[in-house]
């Protein structure tokens, strides 16, 4: 079950793989109602990955501008209020002042070209 009825359910069709750089990252935003979901996509090659746009050390989103996930060589995933840094693949934190922390994952999977919620 889903805890926060405005995130996409399961098989949701989010977007084409194309739609993101490759290193690359594109954010999103759903409502229903009052209720708000922000997460985001993290493209490196064929893999997908998918986190919850908020930092675990202020709970503020990550990126202040647009689609700013990534580090200018788009290898880290980069908390712009803080200067965290995440790695991609399990949103662990490396370096800022949420060291050993990690993100909160969003399940998504790549069916075809097309990203979905998982």
């Amino acid at each position: 079950m889903r805890e926060n009825p405005a995130q996409p359910p399961p098989g949701a069709a989010l977007c084409r793989v194309s739609e993101i750089a490759d290193p690359g990252a594109k954010g999103f935003v759903f409502r229903q109602g009052e209720k708000l979901f922000m997460g985001f996509l993290v493209r490196q090659g064929a893999e997908v990955f998918g986190y919850i746009d908020r930092c675990p050390h202020a709970g503020l989103p990550l990126a202040t501008f647009g689609d700013r996930f990534l580090t200018r060589e788009g290898d880290l995933i980069l908390c712009s209020s803080h200067g965290a840094l995440f790695r991609p693949r399990d949103g662990l934190c490396i370096g800022g002042p949420c060291a050993g922390r990690a993100l909160w994952p969003w399940r998504v999977k790549v069916e075809g070209e097309v990203v979905v919620a998982g």
